[in-house]
């Protein structure tokens, strides 16, 4: 997993580096396509198919934008200044999948589009802090929330956390909200990937018509951010990232 980590990593850096006033989202998937090919790596969303029946996710990537909190479908949309995009991305390597998101503010953004972004940021190294072994799944969203909420910020509760591995989404579920104490137990050898997603306003969502893209039900903008980890016997370690 930590090859599969590494190439998402490397999606993320190469995806940062072309996320600008106007370049569309399909643009964005097609730089994303071009790093798979050259790692040898396969994409987790393409085809993605949750649910017999449901139209199968048709993106490498999935391009969200300010008030659309998860799924996005890339495409012909351009993406304009001071616009928050999130970039959710997947990779298979040997089998085995790496998964992460993160927010970028396109051009100049406003004051409170900043804040969301480093709240919810934030929120996921908290997150990820509580992932210890010997505590709970529940401790994990515990410690999110009890974070989040005080700013005056809000956390979305219809779509989580996941454990991931030779499947995309495995069990457990993984909250961003409190549910401290519960849960299974959080051991060495398991991996999951936590996935905080923050709003300005309320946290009702919209599945729109392409049966994919979540947006706010109230229109209000939406950050979120998302590491794979490894529980160790010294703590969790983040597999998606460049660092290791």
């Amino acid at each position: 997993m930590r090859k599969a980590g590494l190439v998402v990593a490397k999606m993320h850096e190469a995806l940062r580096e072309a996320t600008c006033p106007g370049i569309t989202t399909g643009d964005l998937d097609r730089v994303a396509r071009g790093v798979l090919k050259d790692c040898g790596a396969q994409p987790s969303f393409l085809y993605y198919q949750p649910v017999p029946g449901m139209t199968p996710y048709p993106g490498v990537i999935c391009t969200s934008l300010n008030e659309e909190i998860v799924h996005g479908i890339p495409g012909k949309r351009v993406i304009e200044d001071g616009d928050l995009v999130k970039l959710d991305v997947g990779a298979i390597v040997d089998g085995f999948h790496g998964d992460a998101a993160v927010s970028l503010i396109a051009g100049e953004g406003n004051e409170i589009t900043k804040a969301l972004v480093d709240v919810t940021r934030r929120s996921l190294e908290i997150g990820i802090e509580a992932a210890q072994p010997g505590n709970r799944i529940g401790d994990i969203g515990a410690a999110i929330e009890d974070y989040v909420l005080p700013l005056g910020f809000e956390l979305v509760r219809e779509y989580t956390g996941h454990g991931i591995g030779r499947r995309l989404h495995e069990p457990p579920q993984v909250p961003n909200f409190r549910q401290g104490g519960r849960g299974i137990v959080l051991k060495p050898g398991m991996t999951i990937a936590i996935e905080p997603m923050v709003n300005i306003g309320g946290y009702d969502t919209v599945v729109l018509d392409d049966e994919w893209t979540v947006v706010t039900e109230d229109g209000e903008l939406s950050a979120h951010f998302e590491h794979t980890i490894a529980i160790t016997e010294s703590g969790p370690e983040i597999l998606t990232t460049l660092g290791f």
